[in-house]
């Protein structure tokens, strides 16, 4: 019954995951942490990532049906995360639960402020330098997406974005759709849909990494248990995503990332 609990909220949690493109990591993480206090960061963190990873997948194929990612720039970004995700796997097995909480809470309600400040403003980064390229899409709804952004510098911050991401455990999705919104001009719409594809490769290979070292051990069943919630709940939330609007995406992130962040410091502290 216990699992069956969980698969129905990772439903809800894959859905609204899906929605603002973060991958369910931001609401699964806290819910983790609160029911398993005396669990290590690195277990916990590995449950969030191998789950991201399933809601990643089912939210990658979702959007791509309505042909909204971006994908000549999401190969490029999800690969550059690589590298730091598998550091970020390895350093979090030696941080202390309470300063884990810490560090999520600071991180989670930064990205907030910094959302709430300019909420759908942006502040390109060298877009005319010689790495700038021109992205210009249309969904199966017919919305077009015309934006020109510095790749070059994209791929150099996503590895801190991979790193940060396996960490936290949240896959990348609050940092990487804020940074790619208000940093590199991608629509709201276009930002989400990338940053699940980036996901999927992201907490893949955190995932791969601690399971190698071991870390999910008797949360088996739990894993698989949530991960089949989000894979039902990808598909409910790129569904979603059609009738809400792109301002209403980043209220949406904003609220859940302060939530978030204000919980996990209360916690920590």
């Amino acid at each position: 019954m216990d699992l069956v609990l969980w698969a129905v909220a990772a439903v809800v949690i894959g859905a609204f995951g899906t929605l603002v493109g973060v991958g369910g990591g931001i609401v699964l993480v806290p819910i983790l942490l609160f029911v398993y206090p005396s669990e290590s960061p690195g277990r916990l963190t590995a449950i969030s990532l191998a789950v991201v990873f399933a809601n990643a997948v089912s939210g990658s194929a979702a959007y791509f049906r309505l042909r909204r990612p971006d994908y000549r720039s999401g190969i490029v970004l999800a690969l550059a995360t690589i590298p730091g995700a598998v550091l970020g796997a390895i350093v979090v097995t030696a941080i202390p639960v309470k300063t884990f909480d810490l560090i999520m809470g600071i991180a989670l309600l930064a990205v907030a402020l910094r959302l709430l400040v300019s909420p759908g403003g942006t502040h390109p980064l060298l877009d005319q330098s010689a790495m700038s390229v021109h992205r210009h899409l249309v969904d199966t709804s017919g919305v077009v997406a015309d934006y020109r952004f510095n790749l070059g510098l994209a791929a150099l911050l996503s590895t801190g974005v991979g790193f940060l991401a396996s960490l936290l455990g949240v896959g990348g999705g609050i940092i990487q759709v804020p940074l790619l919104t208000i940093f590199f001009s991608f629509p709201a719409h276009v930002a989400t849909a990338t940053s699940q594809f980036v996901l999927m490769i992201t907490s893949a290979s955190a995932t791969v990494t601690h399971v190698l070292h071991g870390d999910l051990g008797r949360f088996v069943p739990l894993t698989l248990a949530l991960a089949a919630g989000m894979v039902v709940g990808g598909q409910l939330g790129a569904a979603l995503s059609r009738r809400v609007s792109a301002s209403g995406l980043i209220r949406l992130l904003t609220l859940a990332l302060a939530l978030a962040g204000v919980r996990l410091l209360v916690q920590g502290l």
